[in-house]
């Protein structure tokens, strides 16, 4: 996993969401791994990360306060290391 979270990224096809009070649980079917996203907002930032362009354009969009963002890129880089979310690599046209 890079040590930046340059580029696009978004949610692993494999990956589902289920909301739960505290945040979501996030299965992924190809692995069989559970995650816990322990904040609403996590959640809001994960599911805004397709259409964002980057990882900074989600974290803005869903409203995450600027003191905060070293901890959701900590956040963020655990769930790519985990492959909840992948880098959204742009499909090239034949």
């Amino acid at each position: 996993m890079p040590a930046t979270l340059a580029g696009s990224w978004r949610l692993s096809s494999s990956v589902s969401l289920r909301p739960e009070p505290f945040g979501a649980l996030a299965y992924d079917f190809a692995t069989r791994q559970l995650s816990f996203l322990k904040s609403p907002l996590l959640v809001d930032v994960v599911r805004r990360l397709a259409g964002a362009g980057s990882v900074d354009a989600a974290l803005d969009s869903a409203g995450v306060p600027a003191e905060q963002h070293a901890a959701y890129l900590d956040a963020l880089r655990s769930l790519a290391r985990t492959g909840i979310i992948t880098a959204d690599h742009p499909r090239s046209s034949p």
